[in-house]
């Protein structure tokens, strides 16, 4: 499951990252400039940006960053070497690109679950869209943003570091949401914002594992009933 991670992502890449959004949007302006004379090198004219992404981060999901080598995302993407260094740059910017509509696409509902109006209903939403996205029959089991590289070589290294940072900015966020609902005297004067927002972050990494390990929704579930059986929300 992704896990707040939007906000923050989206807003400003951790360790000195430019915003990803911003990133996207100019490359693919240079591509479609550069690509009216690149010749044999260029995109075919009927590559979709919107749908190359998506098959990507299909890969990525699935395999993880390391996992995913050149000859599975070419394949999957339906153009040759060159042609996806035109449109994405390397393996790591087409990474990147691909976590980015991960955060705008299937994990998007971390957003929602920030504006519900209670620290209860934040928890239940997160963690019941957790469970409805890492067993949906259409994705990979599991959640892009714990698998891509919890474990690396040399190589994918600042990938993974990008994805610690981003979990524990995630993380961050979580904790102001419930220092908020604290104030509003939504949780109770003892609890700490911060161990509530480490609780149920770690509940919804374990569904993620639980989750790629072949765990239904219908167990999951079970998690999150049992969750907010036991939480003081």
């Amino acid at each position: 499951m992704v896990f707040l991670y939007h906000t923050v992502w989206m807003s400003r890449r951790v360790n000195g990252c430019n915003n990803c959004t911003d990133r996207y949007g100019n490359r693919i302006q240079q591509g479609m400039t550069g690509n009216k004379s690149s010749g044999r090198l260029g995109r075919p004219r009927s590559f979709d940006i919107d749908r190359a992404l998506d098959r990507a981060l299909q890969v990525f999901w699935r395999k993880g960053y390391e996992g995913a080598s050149l000859s599975d995302l070419t394949k999957a993407v339906g153009v040759n070497r060159p042609s996806l260094y035109a449109a994405f740059g390397d393996k790591k910017a087409l990474f990147r690109k691909a976590l980015d509509r991960y955060l705008t696409g299937p994990a998007s509902y971390t957003q929602e679950a920030l504006k519900e109006p209670t620290a209860r209903a934040v928890v239940e939403r997160l963690l019941q869209g957790a469970a409805d996205l890492n067993t949906a029959p259409r994705n990979p089991g599991g959640c892009l943003m714990v698998q891509g590289a919890l474990a690396s070589g040399d190589a994918g290294d600042s990938i993974r570091q990008e994805l610690v940072a981003c979990r524990a900015a995630g993380e961050a966020a979580l904790r102001r949401r419930f220092q908020r609902a604290k104030s509003e005297g939504d949780l109770p004067a003892t609890m700490n914002p911060a161990d509530l927002a480490r609780y149920v972050a770690t509940i919804a990494y374990g569904m993620a594992v639980q989750a790629a390990g072949g765990a239904s929704r219908d167990k999951l579930q079970h998690v999150v009933r049992m969750t907010l059986r036991t939480l003081p929300l």
